[in-house]
C-alpha cells in the first residue's frame, strides 16, 4: 500500500515540468495520425498540439456535433495550418460499429503514422451494457480499441515499413488506476463482468496496459512501437457519470486536461522513446515510468498472450 500511495503521490501532485511539448514536435505536414476521442477532453487538446504542425488528423467517436465544433475550433485557431481534420463515426461499445469506421479511413489514406487510443469511459451506472452485452467499460475501454487496432495494423505496418524508424506508434491511454483499486495483477485470469464501477475501470485499463506490452511484443518487429500511459489526474469529461461531490472533488484536486496531452504526445512523438523501449509506460507529463508490481508480474508471466487470445475470440467475427 505504501508503494502505492506513493506512486500516486508522486504522478498526481509533485510532477516535473514535460520536456517535450508542442514547441519540440516537429513538423507532421504530409503525416496521417488517428486519435479516439480527439474532439473533446485530452484527445482534443492532443489535436490542437497535431493540428498547428500540419499534421492530418482523423477523429474518431460517437458525436458528430462535438467533432465538427472541435474541427471549427481548430481551424479558427490556427488558421495558417496546412493540415486536415476530419471525423469518421465510431461506437466502441458497439463492435459492429469498428470495421465499416476503418473501412470508411482506408478508402481515403494509404498511410497511418499514429494510432492513440484515447476514447474511453469511467464508471458508468451500474449494470451498464454494450450492444453485444459486455460490461460497458470492458466493451468501450478494451474490446472495441483492441478490435480497431488489429483492423489498423496492416496499413500501420506498411507505413513503417518507409516511415523513420521509431515514428510509427501506437498509443493506448491507460491510468493510474490499477495501482490504486485495481485488482491483483491488473486481471484476474481473464476481463471479469462481475466486476463494478472503480474495480471494473481499473481493470480495464490494466488490460490495456498489458495489451499494449503485448502489441510491442508481436509487431515491434513490423517496426511499430506500442506504448501505454497514465495521462495525469485531469478534469474531463470521464467524471460525466459521478456524483456532484466526486466531481467537485475532482475539479479541485485534478489538473487542466491539456497537461494530460503533453503525456500523450510525449508517448506518440518524442524521439526519446526508441525501438529498445518498445512496449514503455509512460507517466505525467511525459517520462519514462512504472506500474505496478501486480503488472509486471502478470507481464512476465504471460498474462498479455492470454488476454490477446481472449480478446481475438471475443471481436473475430467483427473481422
Amino acid at each position: 500500500m505504501g508503494q502505492k500511495f506513493s506512486s500516486f503521490w508522486n504522478q498526481s501532485f509533485f510532477i516535473a515540468p514535460p520536456t517535450f511539448t508542442d514547441k519540440h514536435l516537429p513538423d507532421q505536414a504530409g503525416k496521417v495520425h488517428i486519435i479516439s476521442g480527439g474532439y473533446a477532453g485530452i484527445g482534443y487538446h492532443l489535436s490542437r498540439l497535431l493540428f498547428s504542425k500540419n499534421a492530418i488528423l482523423y477523429l474518431f467517436g460517437r458525436s458528430e456535433s462535438k467533432a465538427l465544433s472541435a474541427i471549427a475550433r481548430l481551424k479558427a485557431a490556427f488558421p495558417a495550418s496546412t493540415g486536415r481534420v476530419e471525423f469518421i463515426y465510431l461506437d466502441l461499445a458497439d463492435l459492429n460499429s469498428v470495421k465499416p469506421a476503418v473501412d470508411k479511413f482506408l478508402a481515403k489514406e494509404k498511410r497511418l503514422d499514429v494510432l492513440v487510443n484515447n476514447a474511453a469511459i469511467m464508471v458508468p451506472p451500474d449494470g451498464s451494457k454494450s450492444v453485444q452485452g459486455y460490461d460497458l467499460q470492458t466493451a468501450t475501454n478494451v474490446y472495441g480499441p483492441f478490435l480497431f487496432t488489429l483492423l489498423l495494423h496492416p496499413l500501420l505496418a506498411v507505413t513503417a515499413e518507409k516511415a523513420e524508424t521509431g515514428t510509427v506508434r501506437i498509443v493506448w491511454c491507460a491510468s493510474h488506476a490499477p495501482d490504486l483499486f485495481g485488482p491483483p495483477g491488473g486481471v484476474t485470469g481473464m476481463i471479469q463482468e462481475d466486476f463494478k464501477g472503480g474495480p471494473s475501470y481499473a481493470q480495464s485499463k490494466a488490460a490495456d496496459i498489458i495489451l499494449a506490452t503485448e502489441t510491442a511484443k508481436r509487431w515491434g518487429v513490423d517496426g511499430i512501437i506500442s506504448t501505454s500511459l497514465n495521462p495525469g489526474n485531469l478534469r474531463t469529461e470521464l467524471v460525466r457519470d459521478r456524483s456532484w461531490l466526486e466531481k467537485w472533488v475532482a475539479g479541485w484536486l485534478n489538473h487542466p486536461a491539456e497537461k494530460g496531452a503533453w503525456t500523450e504526445l510525449y508517448a506518440g512523438w518524442s524521439p526519446d522513446i526508441t525501438p529498445q523501449m518498445n512496449g514503455c509506460y509512460i507517466i505525467p507529463w511525459g517520462r519514462v515510468g512504472k506500474y505496478n508490481e501486480g503488472l509486471e508480474k502478470a507481464v512476465q508471466e504471460g498474462k498479455g498472450e492470454n488476454l490477446w487470445e481472449v480478446c481475438e475470440d471475443i471481436v473475430g467475427e467483427y473481422m
